[in-house]
């Protein structure tokens, strides 16, 4: 993704469509196709009330994520290939495989990310990335795998466990 200046976003546009400018916490700017930025739907009613001119401020989106949130929008883009069937939606799973297989701090911050700029895919893809690393395992597995420390005393943890017994078989 190459950074532009909000000048160059809104006075820019291709043959593919109209680039807007997207400004991350840090103060970088995406110039992105606005097609791809309309799949989150924060920005996309942004776009509707015609409030992109001047690039879009994302105070809580850092550029680093930012920049995969764009990588995910891009990739999945409608396009009129997709409409004729094909090997589309095969190629997005296998991208999307690819794309969410980042260390915890990055699967957080993107998780975070679409759920602010509501890219329901995206944020679809990350919940379900954190329930496969939560399916299968023990409190103290999940503990362990989030790095989350127990605050609870022993005569706690044991009243809790009986009152849920049904949780713990």
């Amino acid at each position: 993704m190459a950074d532009a200046t909000p000048a160059e976003a809104s006075s820019s546009g291709d043959a593919a469509g109209k680039m807007i400018t997207l400004i991350s916490s840090d103060g970088e700017s995406f110039e992105v196709l606005e097609e791809a930025a309309a799949i989150s739907r924060t920005i996309n009613h942004m776009i509707e009330d015609n409030c992109v001119e001047n690039g879009v401020p994302l105070p809580n989106v850092p550029s680093k994520i930012l920049a995969k949130v764009i990588e995910y929008c891009n990739m999945h883009v409608p396009s009129s290939s997709d409409a004729a069937g094909g090997s589309g939606e095969k190629d997005l799973k296998s991208f999307d495989a690819g794309f969410i297989a980042v260390d915890q701090a990055t699967l957080y911050d993107l998780l975070l990310a679409a759920n602010y700029l509501d890219v329901e895919g995206l944020l679809d893809l990350c919940l379900q990335t954190v329930a496969d690393m939560i399916k299968g395992k023990t409190v103290e597995e999940i503990r362990k795998t989030f790095n989350i420390e127990c605050d609870f005393t022993p005569e706690e943890e044991a009243e809790i466990k009986k009152e849920n017994q049904w949780a713990f078989e």
